[in-house]
């Protein structure tokens, strides 16, 4: 009944924490680089305007 030893890169509960918390941060660093829920929320917006009708479209020019 001999143990193996275990090598110095073996992952423990705070090795997985620190990973996890990691791939958090990068995560929202890479949200935020890319607009962020402001740039979200703009979007959002103006694919609604763009469904409905402008005046123009509606006057038939």
């Amino acid at each position: 009944m001999t143990d193996d030893p275990k090598g110095p890169f073996g992952l423990n509960r705070t090795r997985i924490f620190l990973l996890g918390m990691g791939a958090l941060v990068l995560l929202i660093t890479v949200s935020m680089m890319l607009g962020g829920l402001g740039d979200y929320n703009a979007l959002k917006e103006a694919s609604n305007a763009a469904r409905n009708p402008t005046a123009e479209q509606l006057g038939g020019n």
